[in-house]
């Protein structure tokens, strides 16, 4: 088994028009092709495949991403609501949507999506576990079926079962996510939800030496970690994806011109990584990874 996440997200939105950084495109009619386009025979439940950022600020929010990542936005419009798809170089990494006025005091939140084969019977499961459908299934055009629920910690998640079939495990290269970390007052409880619901397999991270420090795997892959939320009053569960950067010094260096900031200042990591997390202007979290030298970390021990 691989030791660390090792997958790339799907392309779920082509885009024609890659525009300069910081400036999304002006919202235009568009339909949102497959997954994959053509069409894949891989299945790969409990891979994470999407990330979706839901902002009161959707101007400052873009501006941040690209200019600390390099990303490319586009905005599209779906019948008068707009979306904004950044990518990576040539592939789409994350989405954002504006949130609505009644919610838009609330500080930003990334929403992740794990893949599943059969929607209906990992949601059939999420009660029982002990957590809530929020939003049920509903069915894309060319997508497939996406829905969000909570946790029994009511961290959210997103689930999502591709009518194209799942992208290949590949290693995420930088500006692609790189793993995704869940930290929960029960640990435990927590692995057990996630294996209930997205049966997973759940195993300690020996990599660390900590109690209570879980890895959640499918196939050959670890897809995710789980750990103990840090001693603070302020502390609230919650899944953090982690982005990985070629230099770690020079993208932190951009986060506070964009009205960003430094919430975990950058520490050496496991293996071989240095590590931190940023704050966008709009209250929305990521992790930062760098591996040093470069060395691709799906070959370490």
């Amino acid at each position: 088994m691989h030791t660390i996440s090792v997958y790339r997200l799907a392309s779920v939105l082509a885009v024609t028009t890659l525009l300069g950084i910081g400036f999304p495109a002006s919202a235009r009619a568009a339909t949102f092709p497959p997954l994959n386009d053509p069409a894949t025979n891989e299945a790969h439940s409990g891979k994470f495949v999407w990330a979706e950022l839901f902002t009161a600020d959707s101007a400052a929010a873009t501006k941040f991403y690209s200019g600390v990542f390099g990303w490319t936005a586009v905005t599209l419009d779906q019948h008068g609501v707009t979306y904004t798809v950044f990518s990576n170089g040539n592939h789409p990494v994350a989405g954002l949507r504006q949130r609505s006025v009644p919610a838009a005091t609330r500080a930003a939140r990334w929403i992740n999506y794990i893949a599943v084969t059969d929607i209906t019977l990992a949601l059939s499961r999420v009660t029982k576990a002990g957590g809530e459908v929020r939003a049920p299934a509903r069915e894309f055009p060319q997508i497939g079926s996406q829905a969000i629920i909570t946790d029994n910690e009511g961290s959210p998640v997103g689930l999502l079962q591709s009518s194209s079939g799942d992208s290949a495990d590949t290693e995420p290269t930088p500006g692609d996510w790189n793993w995704f970390h869940l930290f929960v007052k029960n640990p435990p409880a927590a692995a057990d939800f996630y294996r209930q619901v997205f049966s997973y397999d759940v195993a300690p991270d020996t990599r660390t030496g900590k109690k209570n420090e879980l890895l959640l795997s499918s196939g050959t892959f670890n897809r995710g970690g789980i750990s103990a939320l840090p001693d603070r009053e302020d502390a609230k569960p919650g899944w953090l994806g982690v982005i990985r950067v070629t230099n770690l010094d020079e993208t932190l260096a951009r986060v506070p011109a964009l009205s960003g900031e430094v919430v975990v200042a950058p520490h050496d990591a496991a293996l071989g990584s240095r590590f931190a997390v940023i704050a966008d202007p709009t209250g929305g979290t990521v992790g930062v990874v760098e591996y040093v030298n470069n060395t691709n970390p799906v070959n370490r021990p």
